[in-house]
């Protein structure tokens, strides 16, 4: 009984460091999230559970990326997934950061792409139905976490902006199409792409406010 119980309190520590080391930088209180690096204020469209998170270096490039994973669930169910890199640029001489423009996974399901302003910022938006797939190397620290992601069609919404050269942020939001009261076939043949206005202004309300330093 001593061992499991000290098992427990590892388990639960492990988990304290690693929300409390995220919210240095980022915190999330009810459907408000707060970034300090850089600065910037995200309204979500759900209440998530930070489940986990992680820093890589890149030397090659003078940046640090800082990897969060978030999620809404019922019971183990995943019903959201909200995935957030920011990367820090880490050499004061080097040039201002750059990243590549978004691209759709396919023309045939890419519902809205462009630039949306928000403020001073410019920020490149990609709309898309996907497939959410559990055996993705991306998800499985989600996976490994014990959370069921069923295979099914989403819709995720890509945003990406750039902040004074310093910091590249980039979001992914996905929400199963079902939820919307949407029927969608298994090839995914019959979306609706007269919607992508609706999902265009339902994706990109969040930013709501970004402010400097």
């Amino acid at each position: 009984m001593k061992k499991i119980i000290f098992i427990l309190l590892c388990f639960i520590l492990a988990i304290l460091t690693t929300a409390i080391a995220a919210q240095k930088d980022l915190e999330i209180q009810g459907k408000k999230l707060t970034s300090r690096k850089p600065p910037f204020t995200l309204t979500l469209p759900s209440e998530f559970n930070l489940v986990h998170s992680f820093s890589q270096e890149n030397p090659e490039v003078s940046s640090l990326t800082r990897a969060y994973f978030f999620v809404k669930t019922k019971g183990k169910q995943v019903e959201e997934m909200l995935i957030l890199q920011i990367a820090d640029k880490t050499n004061p001489q080097a040039g201002p950061m750059t990243a590549a423009p978004l691209k759709p996974y396919t023309e045939k399901r890419l519902y809205f792409k462009g630039k949306v302003k928000k403020g001073e910022l410019e920020v490149d938006t990609l709309i898309q139905l996907m497939a959410w797939n559990s055996n993705a190397s991306s998800l499985q620290p989600i996976v490994r976490k014990g959370f069921i992601i069923q295979s099914s069609w989403a819709l995720q919404g890509q945003f990406l902006f750039l902040y004074l050269g310093e910091h590249a942020v980039f979001f992914r939001y996905s929400k199963s199409v079902n939820s919307f009261g949407m029927k969608v076939s298994e090839k995914g043949e019959d979306w609706k792409r007269g919607e992508s206005q609706k999902m265009k202004r339902r994706f990109t309300r969040p930013f709501k406010k970004v402010s400097k330093k």
